[in-house]
């Protein structure tokens, strides 16, 4: 009885804890900060276009953190309105070059993260 006990509790912690872990890993992948100078070079921006795609990145991370707070379906359509809003304000701040590039890492880094 008593190790039936031990038992039913080690998987109750268990499966807490792995639920705990998922949630965790959830919120973290919606963390888009990105070392904006590695960022710039990789596109190889001018001084103003550093500030621009600066200010558009960090309104488009902090609506991905506020997507990541909601449920699984109200989810995907925040953060679809947050990809395509980033992207047309990149689209106009960025030359076709420096767009072209910049889809290419925000697509590698959502499939990375499992968000795509």
């Amino acid at each position: 009885m008593i190790l039936t006990i031990v038992a039913m509790l080690s998987m109750t912690m268990t499966f807490a804890e792995n639920e705990n872990l998922n949630a965790l890993n959830s919120t973290e992948a919606y963390d888009m900060n990105v070392n904006m100078n590695k960022l710039s070079q990789a596109l190889g921006l001018s001084k103003d276009q550093v500030e621009g795609v600066a200010e558009i990145h960090k309104t488009f991370s902090a609506e991905m953190m506020f997507a990541a707070q909601y449920g699984k379906e109200e989810r995907a359509k925040m953060v679809e309105k947050a990809i395509n809003k980033d992207l047309a304000y990149m689209n106009y701040m960025l030359n076709e070059n420096q767009y072209r590039k910049y889809v290419m890492l925000l697509n590698v880094t959502l499939n990375n993260r499992g968000l795509k």
